[in-house]
């Protein structure tokens, strides 16, 4: 990052119009957003990555200034202001970008000044977003394999002796006294809750799963049907996809547990809030760009499927939202806390990602998977 910024600077301490073809070029080709601003922070100079970042062209950015993006009391307006009063570079690793024009944003800021023209300054923004994403992943995978050696051992060694447990308790409550057939009653059911309980953890289990050609689009499909003649039948539900999506690699079983998971909780979010009209959104895409290593190997797994749960809810609080995916976690009532868990789990077993977004009236839990590729289709 740093030998970037310093790459960015040296190319815009000239004037953009005269800068000779190769620095605009490079200056354009950069993958993270540059951005150099005049003394009065007016727009001087943008990339197509900044471009893409501002959600405005070069020309309509150049009659623009920060303020029109910003809020005023923006932290970026600070470091420009330290950038200026010592006339050196300063460097903001976790600051949140929102405006008018831009949504909510985490980005690292490196901010240095331009010596040839006082008070220009050369931003180079770099999004945290998908570093902290990848980070939570790594985190909920290792909580979700602690869920899956959790369950092996209450499979093992409390599974069994609860049926002995439970048999006994039947045998009780026909045997004995009226007083005491509470007691038997009692023991039978809470042999019961405990054994509800290691029955949802078992599918956190390491058992391998037969993987192939997936077609998303009929997962899709199979659990719209399921929800709207059950759970989520009074919701309208839409469906945004894109035809020409090569198939998921990964097991069909699994991914409709994924998908069902999350239209469930959509589901029950818009019911418990009384959204009217209540909207699902089920949407599909294809995006470059986005790719992950291979455990235990020096390869990388390109992820350009995206698979998208939309609903109109009132969103997630901001207090639950970094342990969304945290196994116990729940803000349901009478939530086991295990469904999104489970979902991360299996995304992750899929070599894929998942991340959400949510602001009140709009959640996106959004799944990046691997496709097929040739090698796998002969």
């Amino acid at each position: 990052m740093r030998n970037l910024l310093g790459t960015a600077v040296r190319l815009a301490e000239r004037p953009c119009p005269a800068a000779p073809p190769d620095s605009t070029i490079v200056l354009a080709a950069l993958p993270v957003p540059v951005i150099v601003l005049d003394a009065t922070n007016r727009l001087r100079f943008i990339n197509h990555a900044a471009e893409q970042f501002l959600g405005a062209s070069a020309a309509a950015a150049a009659q623009l200034g920060l303020a029109d993006f910003l809020a005023a009391d923006n932290p970026l307006f600070l470091l420009l202001h330290q950038v200026r009063q010592h006339g050196t570079r300063v460097a903001d690793h976790d600051m949140a970008l929102e405006g008018p024009r831009l949504r909510r944003i985490s980005v690292a800021v490196q901010g240095a000044p331009l010596p040839e023209e006082a008070g220009a300054v050369v931003l180079v923004l770099h999004d945290a977003t998908a570093a902290r994403a990848l980070d939570r992943q790594l985190t909920v995978r290792g909580a979700a394999r602690s869920v899956a050696g959790m369950a092996a051992i209450l499979a093992h060694e409390v599974k069994n002796p609860l049926s002995g447990i439970r048999g006994a308790a039947q045998l009780l409550e026909a045997s004995v006294a009226e007083r005491d057939r509470e007691l038997a009653v009692l023991i039978r059911d809470e042999a019961d809750r405990i054994r509800d309980l290691v029955d949802r953890m078992e599918p956190f289990g390491e058992r391998p799963v037969a993987t192939g050609a997936v077609n998303i689009h009929r997962v899709l499909e199979h659990v719209r049907r399921l929800a709207q003649s059950g759970f989520a039948g009074p919701i309208r539900f839409t469906e945004l996809y894109d035809p020409s999506l090569p198939p998921v690699h990964g097991n069909r079983d699994q991914l409709v547990q994924v998908v069902l998971n999350l239209v469930k909780n959509a589901a029950e979010s818009i019911a418990q809030a009384g959204v009217q009209p209540g909207e699902i959104q089920l949407i599909t895409g294809f995006q470059h760009g986005v790719r992950l290593a291979v455990t235990g190997s020096d390869a990388r797994r390109h992820l350009p499927l995206v698979v998208a749960v939309r609903d109109n809810g009132p969103g997630i609080a901001d207090d639950i939202r970094p342990h969304l995916f945290d196994p116990f976690v729940s803000t349901k009532p009478a939530g086991s806390g295990l469904g999104l868990a489970l979902v991360a789990k299996i995304v992750s077993d899929h070599g894929g990602l998942v991340e959400v977004e949510s602001r009140p009236g709009r959640t996106e839990f959004r799944l990046m998977l691997p496709m097929v590729d040739e090698e796998s289709r002969e």
